[in-house]
């Protein structure tokens, strides 16, 4: 038995939940790793990573118990992890086979990873193929191209690629996108950063390049998640002539739902369309709505406006309507309401003694699907 319970120390077996973890942690540059020794079977719960050795060994000393006893190492790769934990029976040819195989396990879930990346990024599935051949070369960083169109307008984008210095991990940095503004005449160019949380996705970088604003979850350097409107401050560029964002926080005051509800909006008047309307206003699309003006249905375009705490009105043929346009609509129909109102009222005493009339059939509205064209 004790020598039994030496080998469930000293040799593990490491699960594809604690590989995927490994690969994760290592991916965010955190190298200091602490393992527990008491478990043969290393899962997910039995692997910890940390930014320095101290915080490393402290959970360590912290941690122990009848069925904890953590050791700390220093991994920067794959092959570091398999050199410093005693490998358990995985039925393998042998340990270098091992560490082989896994290696190119993880640079198989490196690859789903950027996939997801790029495809949650909005470029969709198409570039799979080639990111994959690119990868297997080997080379310390590539780019991809991808062409797409929004409406009638091309948009070019070059997504950048880099190995890490430390690993044979490659991480998806950033893309720059190419395109021509509405009304003007000339291309124009920026890049955009890929982060951990709050990425600016393919159609987000469309509308903002055409002075749109998009609603987006933001990290601080502190790591404090934040939510903000942005908007392209196209009169400041950094020194790598890109484009300052600018943004409006919460506090700042603009409230999108109080906004939409001073104008005539009949999709707002549906819970379901109401949502589709907001979350296409926060993805910075110009959306199309339709207001009812005098009792009839007029088709608008709408987008978000944080700066000034309004909303930007297009007609059919894409001419701006002032927003106050938009808001004597909202106060003419209301008045027409009022002015019905009123004259149903004075017409109650007589309908009130007509007990055998007809109940009116009551009308359904059906719902109005909200389509955004750019």
């Amino acid at each position: 038995m004790e020598s039994r319970n030496k080998k469930y120390t000293s040799e593990h077996v490491i699960s594809d939940k604690a590989f995927d973890l490994i690969n994760s942690e290592l991916h965010k540059g955190n190298q200091w790793m602490a393992y527990n020794t008491a478990s043969y079977f290393l899962d997910k719960n039995d692997v910890c990573f940390f930014n320095n050795k101290d915080e490393a060994n402290d959970f360590a000393e912290s941690n122990i118990s009848e069925y904890d006893n953590y050791r700390v190492i220093k991994a920067i790769s794959i092959a570091d992890v398999f050199t410093q934990i005693p490998y358990g029976d995985q039925r393998l040819l042998n340990q270098t086979n091992s560490i082989t195989q896994k290696t190119n396990f993880m640079n198989q879930k490196n690859f789903e990873y950027l996939s997801d990346q790029v495809k949650f990024t909005g470029f969709g599935e198409g570039l799979e193929n080639e990111l994959k051949e690119k990868m297997q070369k080997q080379t310390p960083e590539f780019q991809i191209t991808h062409n797409t169109k929004f409406g009638n307008e091309d948009v070019n984008a070059t997504l950048h690629f880099k190995k890490s210095d430390q690993t044979d991990m490659y991480f998806f940095n950033r893309y720059q996108v190419s395109l021509q503004p509405e009304q003007s005449k000339d291309k124009m160019e920026q890049t955009f950063y890929i982060n951990k949380e709050g990425s600016i996705t393919l159609k987000e970088a469309y509308n903002l390049m055409n002075g749109r604003s998009v609603n987006k979850d933001l990290t601080s350097k502190e790591g404090q998640v934040y939510n903000a409107w942005v908007q392209m401050d196209f009169k400041q560029a950094d020194n790598n002539g890109n484009y300052k964002l600018k943004q409006f926080h919460q506090n700042y005051g603009y409230d999108l739902v109080s906004t939409l509800e001073k104008h005539p909006i009949k999709e707002l008047t549906y819970e379901q369309d109401k949502t589709r309307l907001m979350d296409s206003l926060q993805k910075g699309n110009r959306q199309s709505v339709t207001f009812i003006q005098n009792g009839s249905e007029q088709k608008h375009f709408i987008e978000a406006n944080p700066q000034f705490k309004t909303i930007n009105i297009y007609d059919n043929n894409m001419q701006r309507l002032s927003s106050k346009q938009g808001h004597d609509e909202r106060q003419g129909q209301g008045e027409q309401q009022t002015t019905k109102q009123n004259a149903k009222n004075e017409n109650k005493q007589g309908d009130a003694d007509d007990s055998d009339a007809m109940p009116k059939a009551s009308s359904k509205r059906r719902k109005k699907q909200t389509n955004a064209i750019s």
